[in-house]
């Protein structure tokens, strides 16, 4: 199942049900008052937070969503029925958009939800104009249009942790180590098409797709993604000893998070120096001194060696219990 992060959709709410023109019948009384009631209200359109990151898959196909219009007005004063609401729920994290307007809501917390479109107010029947003078009135009102346009829905994962770096770098294989999942890896330069999530002590890890120099421009996947990495607290950046300057390695990504938003190089950021089995050890040794002397967090780590695994578990946690 492809992963969906952004899509288009319109919308319109329903519109107000229309007021009518009756009157009241009474046994033995010819002439009744009027008795038209009004029209019933339209369903709005709400978007709605929910803890499923695949959600937006639901949607494909969908171009369009309609609320229920309002139902028009009965005799004996009765209103007609409210339209039914329909809800667009989205990802905790997304963004969405009113193309038109250009306003915006951010859905963080599950169950958060926003009116969007309003349905349109009912019209009024004739028992609304009765008066003094008119008696009689053959007045009614239409029901109100409703409100409509064009959303744009952007999600942006909320996690505590994003791992970064190159394609290739052991992101996946890394994230697998830690909670256990079944992330597909690959022995190739491979990128993950999706973000991948997990959790490491109650810590939500999310597995950013591989960046490339000149991602921030919109090169590869990695401009597509590097929206995930706006709401991590913490940056983890994989640079793989396969690197033989890993230092540029290091500095090209960051510098494509400059290039697509200067506030990602601003958060917490440990490095995680990966496949140290792929080199000797004194290589590596030379990598992680070489990534000490920019004033870094280095951990070394091998998803081969248990313990170093475990280390790096560990050095994560009590990097993150350290920022609360």
């Amino acid at each position: 199942m492809a992963f969906v992060d952004e899509m288009t959709v319109k919308a319109n709410a329903g519109k107000g049900g229309d007021g009518v023109v009756r009157w009241l019948h009474l046994k033995g009384k010819e002439f009744g008052g009027p008795s038209g009631g009004n029209g019933g209200r339209g369903g709005d359109i709400i978007i709605r937070g929910v803890r499923d990151l695949n959600r937006l898959v639901r949607y494909k196909g969908v171009s369009e969503f309609s609320a229920e219009n309002g139902a028009d007005g009965f005799r004996n004063d009765m209103e007609g029925r409210n339209g039914t609401h329909t809800y667009i729920d989205v990802p905790v994290g997304s963004r969405v958009v009113h193309k038109e307007s250009g306003r915006e809501w951010d859905l963080l917390t599950e169950g958060e939800e926003y009116i969007v479109f309003e349905g349109g107010r009912g019209g009024f029947g004739n028992s609304h104009f009765k008066s003094s003078t008119n008696q009689r009135p053959e007045q009614f009102s239409e029901g109100k249009p409703a409100e409509e346009g064009t959303l744009f829905i952007e999600v942006r994962l909320i996690a505590d942790v994003g791992f970064i770096g190159f394609p290739n770098a052991g992101k996946s294989s890394l994230l697998n180590a830690f909670t256990k999942k079944k992330t597909k890896v690959a022995a190739y330069e491979f990128t993950t098409l999706e973000p991948n999530l997990g959790v490491l002590y109650n810590y939500v890890l999310a597995d950013i797709p591989g960046l490339i120099e000149g991602a921030s421009s919109g090169k590869g996947l990695g401009h597509a993604f590097l929206r995930h990495v706006r709401r991590t607290r913490v940056l983890l950046h994989c640079v793989s000893t396969e690197h033989e300057d890993v230092v540029s390695a290091y500095k090209t990504i960051r510098d494509e998070l400059l290039q697509y938003d200067e506030v990602l190089t601003q958060k917490p950021e440990i490095v995680f120096l990966t496949k140290i089995d792929e080199v000797s050890e004194s290589e590596y040794k030379e990598k992680e001194k070489e990534l000490k002397a920019l004033g870094l967090t280095v951990i070394v780590v091998s998803i081969l060696d248990d313990t170093l695994v475990k280390g790096a578990q560990d050095a994560l946690i009590t990097f993150l219990e350290n920022l609360a």
